[in-house]
């Protein structure tokens, strides 16, 4: 071929267009290039269609929909300078800016995820492409439409994974930017894009820490763009060193000591995770290339290190790896750039360090996001040399190689996709690929319990208990399971079970005293609610059934602080707003009381309660400045309209507010009218609080409540 010949235009980066830049271009792309992007973005989103029907699942209520940092009290201070942070930050962050624009929607939470997953697609087909890797647009499809990247995609939580993947991309781009300028003078020194890519390597670890072995990637495809490898680029990779090892510092802390990833579980000698580990690098290659019975919770492998053969694989992968190193530099230089690169990044997950996951499985899909570049590009080139081989001689056939990977794996994912639609499916779908997933049992359990499901949801309780005795929470929620079957000595067993198994367990307390709340026996539910809260001090739920208990012994004025605490943890939840007013107005504060019940129902103008509650005391209030009698008949009628005057108790607020108003006659009748109710509602106390109501009324005098009648005085609890 002559110099001034052209060559085509290709995605795949085999060959370069020559063409004047901005010639036929937009923004520096050439047109072509525009139209593959678009074209991979699209089969990205249609492969990922069905989280267009997906809601929130597992550990999504811990990242987003009952973080207190983003649906509050709390928020972005406590993200940036507290435990709360977790180890991913800059996630927690975009979560927070995504609540703030489409609150608990769950669809554009997916459509974010897909779009980052996306763009990374993108980013990774122009990183190969700057490494003169054969195939690059294809390596970025393989990796995109690989199913084994749907537990990443297609759930809410691992943003951690496509943020943090785009922020990586985006740095290792920036990077080889970078060292092609300094090439062209022989000279390595600070630029722009180094300085970009710093920063995003910054970014990509504070959304997630495993992108730790970034160094080790930039130091890989530095050597696989120039050939060759100097000691003195180890100055420059540095900086990247240092913030890693800041994030992998405390990411071990973090897991450890936050987490939980402590005890027994994680106890395993040297020898043990030096097996896991080679175990965990032919696991993952083996998902590559066959992606068959993918499973949101593998099963977790038992390893002897007294079997000689527990050993195999790892020694098979360190062989395996020096044996590449050893050749490196010639035809296995491919082989050994993929593989070390799959390696190198699979290090923080390989059973070295200890992860909270690793208490259910050693492996996960989600783990191998971005080490699974490498062995899918070296596919992709590997087809690339095949389809120029072919080309010529078969031209369909060349094309097939292409075509049917990318549009099998995509109907995969398209498939495996459906599997994250709701906790049901992802939890029943698990277990029957993992009978021995005790999670899966428990959790499928929790999400079909609250849909009435209490059979199914006590088997799988115990199928979990079965397989794992001494789980806490199991024996907690299949007391739950117990007590609303109206079983309550066995559920109060299961507690009492998982109180022995772990005595400061803040649930099994909170369900213990319910149980004794039910039973009418305060004292012992305020001990257990104590409990609970000495370790869930920020317990919502917790500091109202508190409250309850205390109102039960007349201490009413500890009742007001809980239900205050629970009404600022959750500040929607009308129950605790109309009792904190109820025992405001006890108190001798029925200004403040009328002022809450205003509020709530500015909040929720359908709450029949407060309207009542709200109409009484505007109506018989001893004090002046809080009665308003006019407003006390407006929500009374409203309030006995709604329900067709059949509520004897709403009549009576009625009655009151006549009275308040002037209109004796209209009281006297609308309270004769709630007596001939009350004995058919069986409410004796109401009866004889009326009659003496219309005594008052036949003498044209109102009533007024210093807070002791029953009308104020009463609580409704579900």
């Amino acid at each position: 071929m002559s110099r001034k010949q052209k060559l085509p235009a290709s995605p795949g980066g085999v060959a370069a267009s020559t063409r004047p830049a901005g010639a036929g271009s937009i923004a520096g792309w050439p047109r072509g290039d525009w139209l593959w992007a678009a074209t991979l973005v699209a089969a990205i989103f249609l492969s990922y269609l069905p989280v267009a029907h997906a809601g929130f699942i597992w550990d999504d209520d811990a990242h987003l929909t009952a973080n207190p940092c983003i649906v509050g009290p709390l928020g972005l201070k406590e993200i940036w300078t507290t435990p709360a942070a977790n180890y991913f930050p800059l996630v927690l962050t975009s979560l927070w800016v995504q609540h703030a624009l489409w609150g608990l929607t769950p669809l554009p939470y997916h459509v974010v995820n897909v779009l980052l997953h996306a763009g990374s697609a993108v980013l990774l087909w122009r990183v190969l492409r700057r490494l003169k890797v054969r195939g690059a647009w294809l390596g970025a499809a393989l990796w995109a439409l690989h199913p084994v990247q749907v537990e990443s995609v297609a759930w809410i939580s691992e943003m951690k994974n496509t943020q943090s993947g785009f922020l990586y991309l985006a740095a290792i781009w920036f990077f080889l930017r970078w060292v092609e300028q300094s090439e062209a003078v022989d000279r390595l020194r600070p630029s722009r894009n180094y300085t970009l890519a710093l920063s995003l390597g910054a970014l990509a670890i504070l959304s997630k820490p495993s992108t730790v072995m970034l160094p080790v990637a930039l130091g890989l495809a530095w050597w696989w763009l120039t050939k060759r490898w100097r000691w003195r680029q180890l100055l420059w990779l540095a900086p990247f060193g240092f913030l890693s090892a800041a994030a992998a510092g405390w990411t071990i802390w973090e897991q450890k000591f936050h987490s939980g990833a402590i005890g027994a579980t994680w106890n395993q000698t040297f020898p043990e995770r030096f097996a896991i580990a080679g175990r965990v690098i032919w696991f993952y290659l083996g998902k590559l290339l066959w992606p068959d019975r993918l499973i949101f919770v593998y099963p977790r492998w038992s390893i002897d290190p007294a079997n000689v053969t527990a050993f195999v694989p790892a020694i098979g992968a360190l062989v395996g790896l020096a044996v590449l190193a050893w050749f490196a530099r010639g035809a296995s230089r491919p082989l050994w750039f993929a593989f070390g690169y799959f390696v190198a990044l699979l290090v923080p997950v390989l059973g070295f360090f200890s992860i909270y996951f690793f208490r259910y499985s050693f492996v996960g899909d989600h783990f191998q996001y971005l080490a699974s570049i490498g062995p899918l590009a070296l596919t992709a080139a590997a087809i690339a040399t095949a389809t120029d081989f072919l080309r010529q001689r078969h031209a369909l056939v060349s094309c097939a190689l292409g075509a049917v990977p990318l549009v099998t794996l995509g109907a995969l994912t398209w498939r495996h996709t459906g599997t994250f639609r709701d906790l049901e499916t992802l939890w029943r779908t698990t277990f029957d690929r993992n009978p021995t997933c005790w999670l899966a049992a428990y959790n499928l359990g929790t999400a079909i319990a609250p849909t009435g499901k209490l059979d199914e949801a006590d088997g799988l309780f115990r199928k979990a208990l079965a397989l794992k005795p001494d789980y806490t929470e199991a024996h907690i929620n299949l007391g739950n399971v117990l007590l609303q079957e109206g079983r309550g000595d066995e559920a109060k067993a299961c507690y009492e079970t998982a109180l022995k198994l772990n005595p400061n367990e803040p649930e099994a307390h909170y369900d213990m005293g319910l149980v004794f709340l039910r039973e009418g026996k305060p004292d012992a539910a305020i001990l257990h609610l104590q409990a609970s809260l000495a370790v869930h001090p920020e317990d919502a739920d917790a500091h109202y059934n508190l409250g309850r208990a205390l109102d039960l012994e007349d201490r009413t004025g500890e009742a007001i602080a809980h239900y205050q605490r629970a009404r600022l943890l959750k500040p929607d939840d009308s129950r605790i707003a109309n009792d904190l007013a109820v025992d405001l107005f006890e108190a001798g504060r029925p200004g403040d009381a009328v002022a809450l019940w205003e509020k709530v129902l500015t909040e929720d103008p359908s709450n029949l309660d407060v309207r009542y509650r709200l109409a009484w005391v505007l109506a018989t209030s001893p004090d002046p400045a809080v009665r308003d009698g006019a407003r006390a008949v407006a929500l009374a009628e409203e309030t006995v309209r709604i329900t067709r005057g059949e509520n004897p108790l709403f009549l009576c607020a009625l009655a009151a507010g006549y009275a308040e108003t002037g209109r004796f006659a209209d009281a006297v009748e609308t309270a004769q009218h709630a007596l001939r109710l009350a004995p058919p509602a069986g409410d004796r106390e109401l009866a004889q609080s009326l009659q003496g109501q219309i005594i008052l009324y036949e003498r044209h005098s109102p009533v007024r409540d210093p807070g002791s009648s029953r009308a104020a005085k009463s609580k409704g609890h579900p």
